[in-house]
């Protein structure tokens, strides 16, 4: 289930760089609704107050209901633009949703059961191949993150994405199936493969060989 988080914002009566600068003195940031086959509604939302939820996690996945004049906007965060040089927030896009609306974003992968790993034990290094994968899901249901477990992977072996639960109704975008990590031998664990290959030649090589009927 997705999070969810308020914010107050006040409507815009001017739009502009001069208005939007003044904007920025007063401690507000410009920004805009959208969405849902209304007309764009343009508003300030607190500087500081956003910024911390931007660097909070999850921002771009988490439903904002924003106050405005005594109404309630259900809202995601679809954009945002930050200053170059001083890092600063200096826009920020909305687009209206409900619970069942659906929306693509772009969820993180956390990776479980490496203490478990036959590969990693061996001295394999887990290789994230991704760290996100686009959804298309219910604003209601987008997860926090997904889970992706490794605890039976050995050297060369992946977990592939057709392993990793998605919610309920939500679609892969862009992809039907790929791998999202591998284990990777690395030079000791080669090494190690090659002496054990090197000493089962020569217990092959004296086996007995069955006599030809």
């Amino acid at each position: 289930m997705a999070q969810t988080y308020e914010l107050v914002a006040s409507p815009r009566d001017r739009v502009g760089k001069g208005s939007a600068r003044a904007l920025r003195r007063e401690g507000k940031t410009p920004a805009v609704v959208y969405g849902d086959k209304q007309p764009p509604l343009s508003i300030a939302v607190d500087t500081k107050e956003t910024f911390l939820k931007l660097h909070a996690g999850g921002f771009m996945t988490h439903i904002v209901t924003l106050k405005v004049d005594g109404k309630e906007i259900k809202a995601l965060p679809r954009d945002y633009q930050l200053d170059p040089v001083t890092d600063t927030l200096v826009h920020v896009d909305f687009i209206r949703v409900s619970e069942n609306t659906k929306v693509t974003v772009s969820v993180p992968v956390h990776f479980v059961g490496q203490e478990k790993s036959a590969g990693i034990k061996r001295g394999g290094v887990l290789t994230i191949a991704a760290h996100e994968v686009e959804l298309l899901v219910s604003a209601g249901a987008i997860p926090e993150y997904l889970t992706a477990d490794v605890s039976e992977l050995n050297i060369g072996d992946a977990v592939h994405i057709s392993a990793v639960k998605l919610p309920e109704g939500a679609t892969l975008v862009g992809h039907d199936d790929f791998a999202v990590a591998t284990i990777v031998g690395s030079a000791a664990a080669t090494s190690e493969e090659a002496a054990e290959a090197a000493a089962a030649a020569p217990a092959a090589a004296e086996a007995p060989k069955a006599p030809k009927a």
